[in-house]
């Protein structure tokens, strides 16, 4: 097992990076740089780049190692990069999870399949083998609003036995779903919440933390928020997270990333671009999330 992660210490808060990129579609190593400087210090326990918020499925294959390798250089030495591989066909999957391996990624997040429109025991049988042949610790990927598919809590059961599958993103909204899952997981498996919005809940719920896209812009509030949790001062975090929902209305308002990126110059990351099919966001919500974004980052200043 690696030695920087295991479904021990996969808990906290791990941001999900977008991808900084220069407008010919190159990853921007500077910002990159950038993202890192701001992320460090606060509290985060790893990153999570080349999910949907790093834009996976517009990235070069080339581009999408180079960005690994990148974080990896920048990261904190101590803290683990669990790396997306959002491909839907095993063959592809594998050469990705093996290529993100070598770029220097600690562990892969891999996607529920999706067009093919799997059965369960489909979905079941994908997962094993994926484990089986992994170069590193699976995170499986469930985000049934993007594939279409859901897990059906019975197989993750299973699935969370694996020795090689150490925990999941679990972004299914449907909570008594969520719930059934975290009933019948390994003790040592770990479930993160992988919706910025209903963190508190599925924490309190069983959660061990998150992947969240909005810790790219204010990632020692949300350190902090994990904390309350992990202590149980549950109303505490519910009130803090309450402070939250006008930037993450705004930040979700238009697909994700292209909010998040129109506004975060204001952490030192100038790199506004996105891959096609994405395009800039609206300039009214671009200045709308400014105004909030600032006034979260005046209060995150005063948790140093």
């Amino acid at each position: 097992m690696n030695s920087r992660i295991s479904s021990q210490t996969l808990k906290g808060i791990f941001p999900a990076l977008a991808t900084p990129v220069t407008a010919d579609g190159q990853v921007d190593a500077g910002a990159v740089k950038a993202l890192m400087a701001h992320l460090k210090g606060s509290g985060i326990r790893g990153a999570v780049p080349l999910g949907g918020t790093g834009e996976y499925g517009a990235a070069s294959r080339s581009e999408r190692s180079r960005m690994v390798s990148l974080v990896r250089e920048h990261l904190a030495a101590d803290l683990p990069v669990i790396a997306g591989v959002l491909d839907p066909g095993f063959y592809d999957a594998m050469d990705a999870g093996k290529a993100l391996a070598a770029a220097g990624a600690d562990a892969l997040m891999v996607l529920t399949p999706y067009y093919t429109n799997p059965t369960q025991q489909g979905i079941r049988d994908y997962f094993l083998r994926y484990a089986d042949e992994s170069p590193l610790p699976v995170v499986i990927y469930e985000i049934p609003y993007r594939t279409r598919i859901a897990i059906a809590p019975e197989v993750l059961h299973e699935l969370s036995r694996h020795e090689n599958i150490i925990g999941m993103k679990a972004c299914n909204t449907d909570m008594y779903h969520f719930l059934k899952v975290v009933a019948g997981v390994a003790s040592d498996f770990s479930v993160l919440s992988g919706e910025d919005t209903l963190l508190p809940v599925h924490m309190a719920a069983g959660a061990q933390g998150g992947i969240v896209v909005t810790a790219n812009l204010i990632p020692r509030t949300w350190n902090a928020l994990y904390q309350l949790l992990a202590q149980g001062r549950t109303q505490e975090a519910l009130l803090m997270h309450r402070q939250l929902m006008p930037l993450m209305d705004l930040a979700f308002a238009e697909t994700n990333p292209g909010p998040m990126k129109a506004v975060w110059d204001l952490i030192g990351v100038h790199a506004p671009y996105l891959l096609a099919p994405l395009v800039t966001c609206n300039p009214d919500l671009a200045a709308r999330l400014r105004k909030e974004l600032q006034a979260r980052l005046a209060s995150e200043a005063q948790l140093n």
